[in-house]
C-alpha cells in the first residue's frame, strides 16, 4: 500500500520554518531540511514557495504583521518612534533569526509595506524633508535590528565557547587581558572586570542607545526650524 503524503499547508510550513530556525540558525536552514521536518519531499514545498528567498519574504511579512498588531503607541513623533522601537525589539526577540530575515528581504510583501508606511507615519508631522524622514526611520529600525542581532549572536557565541572549552569565557578573557599592557588594554580591562560589558543587551542599554538617536533627531529638527 502506497504511503500517504502528509497533509501540509502554508501555515504549517511557516511554523516548521520558525522551529528549524530556532534550532539550527539561518546558516543551516534549507528547504531540504524543512521538508524532512515536515515529512515530505522537498519539491512539494515549491507548490507553496517558489524559492527559499520567497519563503524568507513570507516569514518577514509574518513578523511585520505581528509588529503592526502589537504597536499601538500614540503621541508625538518621539513617543511613537519609542513605542515602535520597543515593539520591534519585542517581536524580533521572540522569533528566531527574524532580524536576519528582515534585513535579507525586500518590501515586496503587503505587511512589510504596511510596516514601512507605519514607520514613516511616526515622523510625518515633523518639518523634516521627505528624504530625511526616510533616513530617520531607517536609522531607528537599523539600530533595533543590530541591537537584537548582536544580543542573539552573543548568546550563540557564548554557548559555542562553553560547549567547546572547559575554561569559562570570562576566565579566558581575564587571562588574555592580563597578558596585555596598560596602553593596549587598560580601559577595556577596567570596564570588563567591573562588569560593564554585562550591561550589553539589557533594557537599560537599549533605552540609552535609543535616547541618543532621538536626541540627535530632535537637534536636527531644531536646527531646521531656525
Amino acid at each position: 500500500m502506497k504511503k500517504q503524503q502528509p497533509q501540509i499547508s502554508e501555515d504549517k510550513i511557516l511554523e516548521a520554518s520558525w522551529e528549524l530556525l530556532g534550532e539550527e540558525g539561518i546558516e543551516k536552514f534549507s528547504l531540504r531540511r524543512l521538508a524532512d521536518r515536515l515529512g515530505i519531499q522537498a519539491p512539494s514545498l515549491y507548490w507553496y514557495f517558489k524559492s527559499k528567498q520567497n519563503l524568507y519574504q513570507r516569514l518577514a511579512n509574518q513578523v511585520s504583521k505581528m509588529i503592526l498588531e502589537e504597536f499601538h503607541s500614540e503621541g508625538d513623533w518621539k513617543e511613537q518612534l519609542t513605542g515602535l522601537a520597543v515593539t520591534v525589539r519585542s517581536v524580533l526577540s521572540r522569533y528566531p533569526c527574524s532580524t536576519q530575515l528582515m534585513m535579507m528581504t525586500l518590501p515586496h510583501e503587503p505587511d512589510i509595506i504596511r510596516f514601512t508606511n507605519r514607520m514613516l507615519l511616526c515622523v510625518e508631522s515633523t518639518p523634516l524633508e521627505q528624504e530625511h524622514k526616510m533616513q530617520v526611520v531607517t536609522t531607528v529600525v537599523n539600530y533595533v535590528f543590530y541591537f537584537v542581532l548582536d544580543d542573539y549572536q552573543h548568546d550563540r557565541n557564548v554557548s559555542a565557547v562553553l560547549k567547546d572549552q572547559r575554561v569559562l569565557p570570562g576566565e579566558e578573557m581575564i587571562h588574555l587581558l592580563d597578558s596585555m599592557s596598560e596602553t593596549e588594554a587598560g580601559l577595556f580591562r577596567r570596564m570588563f572586570t567591573s562588569g560593564l560589558f554585562e550591561l550589553m543587551g539589557t533594557d537599560g542599554a537599549f533605552e540609552f542607545g535609543l535616547k541618543l538617536i532621538l536626541l540627535g533627531i530632535e537637534q536636527v529638527i531644531k536646527e531646521q526650524e531656525k
